[in-house]
């Protein structure tokens, strides 16, 4: 299991109301993340209470909900075109079949 670094000194914990250096590695909400910052696009791999990740978190968990959003949308466009040329020819009048054999209309 990897060492868990402490936090940096002069922080107070909102939670536990003693300085973060004492008490941030042995919490459950002391947690690593790793990949890209939403805003900036630098790379991250940093160690952080899960209440100050929040706000990052939030931001691309909102931009992945418009890409989402945006995909579905035009998923929709593309099925609603493709069921428009599907559609149209149902709704021309049928054409008359003629029976070669007799000479007749059949229907």
């Amino acid at each position: 299991m990897p060492q868990i670094p402490r936090a940096d000194a002069g922080l107070i914990c909102p939670l536990h109301k003693v300085d973060t250096s004492k008490v941030c590695h042995k919490c459950p909400l002391w947690v690593q993340v790793r990949g890209k910052h939403p805003q900036s696009n630098e790379e991250l791999d940093m160690w952080k209470c899960a209440l100050a990740w929040l706000p990052i978190l939030l931001i691309e968990n909102s931009q992945q909900q418009r890409q989402t959003g945006a995909a579905v949308e035009s998923f929709r466009n593309e099925m609603v075109k493709l069921n428009d040329q599907v559609a149209l020819p149902m709704h021309e009048p049928p054409r008359e079949i003629r029976d070669e054999r007799n000479n007749r209309s059949a229907r």
